[in-house]
């Protein structure tokens, strides 16, 4: 049957980006910059709210320690992108180094190399968030107002069958035959070429990330841009945020270039859950609830693998394209399967088998099916910095590593169920499941101890807590920073806990309303 091919986008045109070519260029070796509200990170978090700020007249200036990689400069070579648009070109890893944490590092932050997955907050949570934590101003209608108005502007929409890959139907088949409820995914995306290189940042510029959407909006506004400038230290006087000192960065060869200070009259830090509380740590904030950097979570996710009888291409269509949410409840199992297939240059580290082995299963690349068993954890990690380094200090606890045995057995039963040959788990040694009749013993006999599975993370969170006194968090209900005035935090560092789902658009959603809030007064 024809199918119609994607209407043609013309290229995002650049944006006015002072970067450090452009710093170096205009001989600047120390500049001050004055704003209405200035910015630290591109983000989800920070471009909203300077897309927020400029529209309602504020001089507006973001700073973006990553560099800015235009659309046009994207490759479907993962080498290159990891290293451009990565943090630590995709090799940061917790303590024990089994979790991958994958985060942006570029202007537009992780909207750029995400599968551009988009969940509203799961109404269980936000409950949790309103009793428990006491955050009754989070009400749930202006919430999901702030939601419908996000979506609307980012072409956010159910996956349609035509984006729906083979992998995606092989979850969904696989959990029709079990009964379990399953659905399309929603992404932000604007008539999708459906290539499968999300995470390498979308070329054609159909995914509607920052990059294209709220930071050109902000700029139109008059907001400034600043990339390659890592802000190092925010200046406190007498409990009140006063200015930003930042260092110009050159990408290439890591040579300082300059200073940069900033004066404004508020400062928001939308840097991420990593990023943002040491940089508060380096600002020698107070920190009564010792809460900052604590009560980290990274919702980790085990990527199960099978083998199909006959090839499926499971990355041509939408990167993540289906789900099974028959567990996310806590009470249920407190997990998701999100079924995401990607192109072999990324995916091809979780093949089993080494040497001959390896290559075989390369080989076989186009019968593979995957699905991320992703769990809903405590909140029981920590950032920390040693004076030279991050440490990201998380270890699995003993129930979240049940959620983990349970994700990855309901992955595996589904896989069975929709016909696979053989389930890969992915731990270190290699342990594959023959037969659906083996899925229980093999998974009950599964060590989840330290450093016996490869996990990744894509969704860190709750390092600044937000809480109702500064006893209990980091950030008070309208995300303004206890002990520091004129400070805030717009980004997923605030959660209260962990959300089980893809936090972009809580995000998106909270730093509106931290917008509003701001402009209220």
């Amino acid at each position: 049957m024809a199918t119609t091919a994607p209407t043609p986008l013309a290229p995002q045109a650049p944006l006015p980006v002072m970067d450090a070519a452009a710093f170096r260029a205009a001989g600047h070796r120390d500049l001050t910059i004055k704003a209405d509200v200035a910015i630290v990170g591109s983000g989800a978090g920070g471009a909203v709210m300077a897309y927020e700020m400029a529209k309602a007249g504020k001089s507006v200036v973001v700073l973006e320690a990553g560099r800015y990689v235009p659309s046009t400069q994207f490759s479907e070579i993962a080498v290159d992108m990891f290293d451009k648009l990565f943090q630590d070109s995709g090799a940061q890893l917790n303590m024990d180094a089994d979790i991958m944490v994958l985060q942006g590092r570029c202007v537009g932050g992780s909207t750029v190399i995400n599968g551009a997955v988009c969940f509203r907050i799961p109404d269980h949570v936000l409950k949790v968030w309103q009793t428990t934590h006491g955050l009754t101003n989070l009400e749930h209608g202006r919430l999901h107002e702030l939601f419908a108005r996000v979506e609307k502007r980012l072409s956010v929409h159910e996956n349609g069958p035509h984006e729906l890959s083979s992998n995606a139907r092989v979850l969904m088949a696989g959990a029709e035959k079990l009964g379990w409820s399953h659905k399309p995914l929603s992404r932000n995306t604007k008539d999708c070429a459906l290539t499968g290189f999300c995470f390498h940042g979308c070329a054609s510029d159909r995914k509607q990330s920052m990059l294209v959407t709220y930071l050109p909006w902000a700029v139109a506004h008059g907001a400034r841009l600043f990339a390659d400038t890592r802000v190092t230290r925010v200046r406190l006087t007498q409990g009140r945020a006063t200015g930003l000192d930042a260092a110009v960065i050159d990408p290439l060869t890591g040579e300082s270039l300059g200073r940069v200070h900033v004066e404004a009259e508020r400062y928001v830090l939308s840097a991420g859950p990593i990023q943002t509380p040491i940089l508060l740590m380096n600002s020698e904030l107070p920190n009564p609830s010792r809460a900052l950097g604590a009560n980290l979570a990274l919702h980790p996710s085990a990527l199960v693998m099978a083998e199909m009888p006959e090839p499926i291409y499971g990355w041509r269509g939408a990167t993540v394209g289906s789900y099974v949410d028959a567990f996310e409840h806590p009470e249920k199992g407190g997990f998701l399967l999100e079924g995401g297939m990607s192109a072999p240059d990324i995916l091809s580290v979780m093949l089993p088998g080494l040497g001959a082995g390896y290559v075989d299963a390369m080989t076989r690349y186009a019968h593979f099916a995957a699905t991320a068993a992703l769990i809903h954890d405590e909140n029981v990690g920590h950032i920390a910095w040693n004076g030279r380094d991050k440490e990201i200090h998380y270890r699995l606890v003993p129930e979240d590593r049940e959620k983990l045995r349970a994700g990855m057995k309901a992955a595996a039963q589904v896989f069975f169920a929709a016909g696979a040959r053989r389930v890969y788990l992915p731990t270190y040694a290699e342990t594959h499941i023959d037969r659906a009749e083996d899925v229980d013993a093999v998974l009950a006999g599964l060590n989840l101890g330290p450093s016996t599975v490869r996990m990744i993370s894509y969704h860190p969170q709750g390092t600044c807590r937000m809480a109702v006194s500064p006893d209990r968090g980091i950030v008070n209900p309208r995300g303004q920073v206890f002990g520091a005035r004129d400070l805030y935090v717009a980004d997923a560092s605030l959660f209260p806990t962990s959300i089980l789902v893809n936090p972009q658009m809580t995000v998106y959603a909270m730093s509106s309303y931290i917008a509003e809030e701001m402009l209220r007064g």
